[in-house]
């Protein structure tokens, strides 16, 4: 298993990741979720920093279309049934070896994709079998800044982050 000081692509789930993995459905029955605003800077601050950034998702829905577009990330793959596999494409897709590739999850859906990628990340409120298979568990529960902090981690490790740090402070 590679280590956080050379990844070169971050590949997000959403829902419990990005999201606290809660549903919430207005009255007319569209569905939406709730993304942190911690989690946004910190994924630009990967893209800034040299780190590209996909998400790989189980679920299907116009909001994460939205919310990648916003953040601009440009590799997406939503209504996964193989999460494995599907991050073999988008490690392919990126130009980046799966030895270089970290996943972010948080349930058994993401145990394949961990087992593939170089560097598997789970939030601190992961299922007990994601935290066990991960290489670093976020102090922080999904939706609530874990990947912020996964981020500040990757980028502490490639000696980026008082670069990340500096910019704030000009």
């Amino acid at each position: 298993m590679a280590n956080a000081a050379t990844i070169q692509l971050l590949v997000l789930d959403v829902d419990g990741v990005l999201t606290d993995g809660g549903l919430y459905i207005d009255d007319k029955g569209k569905p939406s979720k709730q993304f942190n605003v911690k989690d946004g800077l910190g994924i630009k601050l990967a893209q800034r920093f040299g780190i590209q950034v996909a998400i790989l998702t189980g679920k299907t829905s116009q909001v994460v279309e939205h919310r990648a577009e916003e953040l601009g990330i440009e590799l997406v793959i939503q209504g996964s049934k193989d999460k494995g596999a599907d991050i073999v494409s988008l490690a392919e897709r990126a130009g980046v070896p799966l030895s270089d590739t970290a996943m972010v999850g948080d349930d058994l859906p993401d145990l394949p994709a961990f087992k593939v990628a170089g560097y598997a990340i789970a939030v601190g409120d992961a299922a007990e079998e994601a935290r066990h298979a991960a290489a670093f568990v976020t102090s922080r529960p999904g939706g609530r800044g874990a990947v912020r902090e996964a981020v500040e981690h990757l980028l502490k490790a490639q000696n980026k982050w008082d670069a990340a740090v500096a910019v704030f402070n000009e």
